[in-house]
């Protein structure tokens, strides 16, 4: 191709998925096993923007790729489970679309619940002790803020003790050198992808931090003295314009990432990559790669 494809990815059981412009691939190694074979899973799409060029505003867009990560995540995570979960005698155990929207569903409470919920409730709860913390919304906020940081920090590393999720960590780390090894623009081999960093400017995880600190400035302007229920619901309606101007800051940054500035405003979510990821074998290279080269081999020249 004359030009570089925008390539972005996630790590799934056993394996890598990759999503170029206009098609999206899924690589699992069959039993999570290191020498099986790899399954593969491919689909052509249409981005959301295409279909509704209004998604396509700064801001909106977003929310708008949110959304169409978190869709077509669900459907990675599908594929590789049920090609990764294999008994001993080959039979694999698949896991029905209701069963795994009922885990999603579950999931996107839990978190909304961890990270949104209880840290109001904290500080509702010290507010009810401490007078000034309702008294400022600022202190109000702060404090809510950082019973955020702390429980999401907290999160990820205790998470990352657990075996199978090491794994998709590892896999997390493949796949981001997979991407540099592409952008770099050397050939597509496990030699040529292993010096690579396993940290990667555009990452989901820097997503996330990001999202968290601009929530902590945005929710600073709801009153402090407003009821419980009121700035719950204020948390909620504000998600979208969180999760766009947490885009818009990814998208810019890494196309600036020889500013200064910008590279001190990532360093957080950068450090933060080494707990979502680690140093991955030769065979979780290559089942990165081989996404990788599906994504760019569906992509229209």
């Amino acid at each position: 191709m004359s030009e570089k494809v925008q390539i972005g990815g996630q790590a799934v059981l056993e394996g890598v998925m990759m999503r170029s412009p206009h098609a999206y691939t899924v690589a699992v190694r069959k039993g999570g096993k290191p020498d099986a074979e790899i399954a593969i899973f491919r689909q052509t799409i249409r981005p959301i923007g295409e279909r509704f060029p209004f998604l396509k505003t700064r801001i909106v867009r977003g929310s708008a790729a949110l959304f169409e990560a978190m869709w077509l995540g669900i459907r990675a995570l599908n594929f590789s489970a049920n090609e990764a979960l294999e008994s001993e005698d080959g039979k694999k155990e698949e896991i029905g679309p209701f069963a795994m929207a009922g885990t999603m569903i579950v999931a996107l409470a839990f978190s909304l619940g961890l990270f949104l919920a209880l840290p109001l409730l904290l500080t509702s709860l010290l507010g009810a002790q401490y007078a000034a913390v309702n008294r400022h919304s600022i202190l109000f906020n702060l404090t809510d803020g950082a019973f955020r940081v702390v429980l999401f920090l907290g999160y990820v590393s205790g998470i990352s003790y657990m075996k199978d999720i090491r794994r998709v960590f590892e896999y997390h780390g493949a796949e981001h050198k997979a991407i540099a090894t592409y952008e770099a623009g050397v050939e597509l081999t496990v030699e040529n992808a292993r010096p690579y960093s396993r940290i990667h400017p555009r990452c989901g995880t820097s997503f996330l931090l990001t999202v968290v600190v601009i929530s902590i400035v945005l929710f600073s302007l709801v009153p402090g003295s407003w009821p419980f229920w009121a700035k719950a619901a204020s948390r909620i309606v504000l998600l979208p314009v969180i999760a766009g101007l947490g885009y818009e800051f990814i998208k810019y940054s890494a196309k600036q990432c020889d500013n200064p500035l910008i590279r001190k405003l990532m360093q957080p979510g950068l450090w933060l990559q080494r707990l979502t990821t680690r140093e991955p074998s030769d065979d979780q290279i290559e089942v990165a790669i081989t996404a990788m080269r599906e994504a760019l081999a569906m992509e229209p020249r």
